[in-house]
């Protein structure tokens, strides 16, 4: 599953975070399908040599490789340089992670670092890019959330808060830019089947429904930045869990599961 995106709207060039693998490799893939470059952004710079090098050979684009750990603060700044001659058009603002456990469990550091890949990433790199979108009379940022954003989930409480700044981020801009032609679109991320679930211990972990396909996520994500839609859910049922569902039952559920993580910090 692909969608489709116009190069002269989102192009000639878009900077993905997190694009090693998992949700931020299919950005990059379904981006190159539409003839837009590609600037990979991640830890591990021979993994995203390795994509930038398939999405060359599949569909004909160019691809830059930017070796920038999110975690740390002055990786944005390598961000911001590394991309200054190019006429970006789209910020696919990816990066992230979680690690469940109990909250007293985490020391400073650790809380620290999470709130620096997961929230402060974004905002600072949204507000530069947002930026240069005005001056070029063009461009959109695609803020990537998830589920338990708004509602919290306990054991993992950190992250959803990230996320819950994410989300406030996003519905505060779009009204905000839209004076400038400037888009932004939310997509509130369901269980989808990528390296973080076997990173976050989850495999063993109840899950309502089955974790989605990553090309239906992405397609989905892209096809409301198309539309620009200030939020997106992708997944039809998971869409009709989150309308029915209580948030006291979904942070219930999701703690149980969170708990259930092989990787559970107490």
């Amino acid at each position: 599953m692909t969608t489709n995106v116009d190069k002269g709207r989102f192009g000639p060039w878009a900077v993905v975070t997190g694009a090693s693998s998992g949700l931020g490799r299919e950005f990059g893939r379904q981006l190159a399908h539409s003839g837009i470059n590609v600037v990979l952004v991640a830890r591990r710079g021979d993994e995203l040599e390795a994509v930038g090098v398939d999405l060359r050979r599949m569909y004909g684009v160019d691809y830059r490789v930017i070796v920038a750990d999110l975690s740390r603060r002055e990786a944005i700044d390598t961000v911001v340089s590394g991309t200054a001659d190019l006429d970006v058009g789209l910020l696919v603002s990816n990066a992230g992670a979680g690690r469940p456990g109990n909250f007293l469990a985490f020391c400073s550091d650790d809380l620290t670092e999470i709130v620096q890949l997961n929230a402060l990433s974004h905002t600072v790199l949204t507000n530069h890019f947002s930026k240069r979108f005005k001056a070029r009379g063009g461009g959109a940022t695609l803020l990537v959330s998830a589920m338990g954003g708004d509602s919290g989930i306990p054991y993992n409480a950190i992250a959803a808060a990230t996320k819950g700044l994410i989300n406030t981020l996003g519905k505060s801009l779009h009204a905000e830019l839209k004076a400038f032609g400037v888009g932004i679109t939310v997509v509130v991320v369901s269980p989808t089947e990528t390296p973080i679930i076997d990173k976050m211990g989850l495999r063993a972990a109840p899950m309502p429904i089955k974790p989605m396909r990553v090309d239906q996520c992405v397609a989905e994500a892209l096809e409301g930045l198309k539309r620009n839609r200030m939020m997106v859910l992708p997944g039809r049922l998971y869409r009709i869990m989150n309308a029915l569902m209580p948030q006291s039952v979904m942070r219930s559920m999701t703690g149980r599961m969170m708990q259930r993580s092989s990787v559970f910090l107490s």
